[in-house]
């Protein structure tokens, strides 16, 4: 192999980086790019025009990729370019196998100044080598070592070791904001440039910068018409040192953070969403038989106590809401993905709440006098009402109502004291009903005088009760397949009986002795059969059969890939709303003759179990509870979220 160890084209030379002699390790050669006053060569990234040099290496050495240095910003007229202005080396490792190191490489590049002239050259390298002898070292020109090690520096070393690092990288419409904070403790001057590893998705102009502290955002344009990305690079640059930071996954920021960044009085909007989402639950059919409850003990009550029972039921829901919140931010601290509901999905409270609403059902229809004491709890004690209180909030997480999907949303993302005063939000609006008729006299004088017929009432409203327990065993039937209906229904039964030897024989205590043992070992029995079976096996339900799909990442991905509109149900079966919407538009003929027709992919994504994966998807929307209807056009980078209580003509509209 002859040596050609230059290349030179306009404005161009090319030289090697090398030593006289390789030593037995691996050593960092480099292709030399002299380039004339005013004219630049461009980096693995070009920026808005150019093109990266393209390097075609063969030999008899084991050849590493090549390192690029790190660039600057280069405007051209209305245009960045990221390159060298000057002189640059393209250094990659190699190392020998053989006695002698035989290399060469075909060279193509892009010099411009404001026109481009391309350049082509080959090269090719003999050099001897240290071969079997481990003690030998490479043997270099000092003034080619130094240039060698002046652009090696500017190589940039893995993210790990740098002092800036990446705490998210959010997409909100068509930016991409970065943000950075300095770990190293210590206060650095001035502030890092960062590149974009993807020309082909963010812009290379100068990012807007933001400082807060020890951090810093870089927000950069995407470039128009980039497809969606679900995580890009950076390379970071800071006193003369460069790190690189390879796929940083995207996500979304929510609209409302968004809003809280561009002025504060929003985040009282939020608030004031959270209080009317509260109110609102109080109409949810899943809070109906818990009001129902109270509404005996109100009736009941003398007036001069009515406000300190509804400051009681007012605690407890707030208390309630005040650790639930808690817990989420807990959860969320730990790494977590939960969100609004995530209690329910546990088959262990909804089998617990099945007995609870079983006991009160029966209780209600007068089938044993467990009143007397669930009304001591539920309605007429004091701190009967602190528990009512606790259980309207538990009983309210399947309802999601008009207004909670952004708080809550921005509770998920929030700052850990903003999040906690939504959620406290949400149980003043939950509460504040209530509270405000145990206080007013005016709509105490409306309500009916305590009498005879409040039996009859009492027995009326055991039946949204059984209603309930009905919904519930559906759940725990999602849940865990045809196994949760036998448990649950089992379940029941058992303690129909333990009730039925408890009370039947009158005065016997051996008999109420046997029934508490029995309700124990029903309670033991029936939670301890409980388990969870895999989300495969609850993709055959009939519902998934008929049009929709389970939720598939890459489905939908492909899917809009190809332009195909796609329409995603984020739904559970503990979710009333959801089922309502279902029911009532999503399942009928006209809508799925709509989608059908416009060749829409139709997606269930099922959140009765907790997955993590739709937890995920839903926080890219900036929400964390159910429903969510999330529509994607033909060819739309970006969903539109539709409302939560859904019409015939909603649908309709997205196909006009």
């Amino acid at each position: 192999m002859g040596a050609q160890e230059t290349a030179s084209g306009d404005h161009v030379r090319v030289r090697w980086l090398a030593p006289q002699q390789m030593g037995a390790s691996a050593e960092t050669l480099g292709f030399y790019f002299e380039v004339d006053p005013g004219w630049h060569v461009y980096w693995r990234n070009a920026g808005d025009s150019g093109a990266a040099p393209r390097f075609d290496i063969s030999g008899n050495g084991d050849v590493g990729k090549i390192l690029w240095p790190y660039p600057e910003r280069l405007p051209i007229e209305h245009l960045t370019n990221l390159g060298y202005a000057g002189n640059v080396a393209y250094l990659f490792d190699v190392t020998a196998r053989m006695e002698t190191l035989e290399l060469a490489v075909n060279l193509e590049w892009l010099v411009c100044k404001v026109d481009c002239i391309p350049g082509f050259g080959s090269l090719t390298l003999s050099r001897p080598a240290g071969g079997g002898n481990s003690g030998s070292e490479s043997r270099w020109n000092q003034d080619d070592l130094t240039l060698r090690n002046h652009f090696l520096a500017r190589v940039p070393q893995p993210s790990g070791q740098s002092p800036w690092q990446v705490e998210r990288l959010t997409r909100r419409g068509d930016l991409l904001r970065l943000s950075l904070r300095n770990t190293s403790g210590r206060h650095r001057d001035g502030q890092p440039s960062v590149f974009p590893l993807d020309g082909e998705l963010l812009q290379a102009s100068q990012p807007t910068l933001e400082i807060d502290g020890d951090r810093v955002h870089f927000t950069f344009s995407k470039v128009p018409g980039a497809p969606a990305a679900e995580a890009t690079g950076f390379v970071v640059v800071d006193e003369g040192s460069a790190w690189q930071f390879d796929a940083i996954p995207i996500v979304a920021a929510p609209v409302v953070t968004a809003v809280l960044e561009e002025e504060t009085q929003s985040f009282w909007l939020l608030v004031l969403a959270a209080f009317a989402g509260g109110v609102i639950l109080n109409l949810m059919p899943c809070v109906f038989p818990v009001l129902s409850i109270k509404l005996f003990g109100l009736i009941d009550q003398g007036s001069g106590s009515r406000v300190k029972e509804g400051l009681l039921y007012s605690a407890g829901v707030l208390a309630t809401f005040a650790i639930l919140g808690g817990l989420l931010m807990v959860l969320r601290a730990g790494g977590a993905a939960v969100g609004w509901g995530f209690q329910l999905q546990s088959p262990s409270v909804v089998l617990g709440l099945i007995v609870l609403f079983w006991l009160m059902a029966l209780s209600f229809s007068g089938v044993f006098e467990f009143g007397h004491r669930l009304m001591l709890v539920a309605g007429h004690s004091r701190g009967g009402s602190f528990v009512t209180g606790v259980l309207a909030v538990f009983v309210a997480a399947p309802c999601t109502g008009p207004f909670m999907g952004a708080a809550l949303g921005a509770a998920a993302v929030m700052p850990a004291v903003y999040a906690m005063v939504i959620f406290l939000g949400l149980g003043a609006g939950l509460a504040a009903p209530f509270l405000l008729l145990c206080a007013s006299p005016a709509l105490l004088h409306r309500l009916p005088k305590p009498g005879p017929w409040m039996d009859r009432v009492r027995q009326l409203l055991a039946f949204p009760l059984y209603a309930t327990v009905i919904w519930l065993l559906w759940v725990l039937g999602r849940m865990l397949g045809d196994t949760g209906w036998v448990i649950g229904t089992v379940l029941m039964l058992g303690l129909g009986f333990a009730l039925w030897i408890g009370t039947s024989f009158s005065g016997s205590r051996r008999a109420k002795f046997a029934g508490y043992v029995m309700a124990l070992l029903v309670l033991f029995t029936g939670f301890g059969t409980l388990s969870v079976p895999q989300r495969d096996a609850l993709q055959g339900s009939p519902e998934l059969l008929s049009g929709w799909q389970p939720f598939d990442a890459a489905a939908i991905a492909q899917a809009r890939a190809e332009n195909r509109a796609v329409f995603i149900d984020y739904t559970a079966a503990w979710c009333i709303t959801c089922q309502v919407n279902k029911k009532l538009v999503l399942d009928t003929a006209p809508v799925q003759n709509m989608f059908h027709e416009n060749d829409v992919l139709l997606i269930r994504a099922d959140w009765t179990n907790q997955d993590s994966e739709i937890t995920a998807a839903l926080a890219e929307l900036g929400r964390n509870s159910v429903p969510v209807y999330a529509w994607y056009a033909p060819g739309a980078s970006t969903p539109e979220l539709l409302p939560q209580i859904l019409q015939e003509r909603m649908i309709a509209a997205l196909f006009e």
